[in-house]
């Protein structure tokens, strides 16, 4: 099955996935280009965060597994 997403696991391409979306804070607006999302994981969920650098947001996108 192929992807138009790049990356060689699951979590490498959902990554791809949500940086491909809007990089513009929801809060302040502020466009972050260079900003990427960090992936924690307990086991059972997957849980993806990305911080606003002008005002702090935390945005975070929440999967089960």
């Amino acid at each position: 099955m192929s992807s138009s997403y790049g990356g060689t696991s699951a979590f490498d391409r959902l990554r791809a996935r949500l940086d491909g979306r809007s990089r513009a804070c929801e809060e302040c607006g502020f466009v972050d280009e260079e900003g990427a999302w960090e992936a924690v994981t307990t086991g059972a969920t997957v849980e993806y965060h990305r911080e606003c650098p002008s005002c702090g947001t935390e945005r975070v996108r929440r999967y089960r597994l």
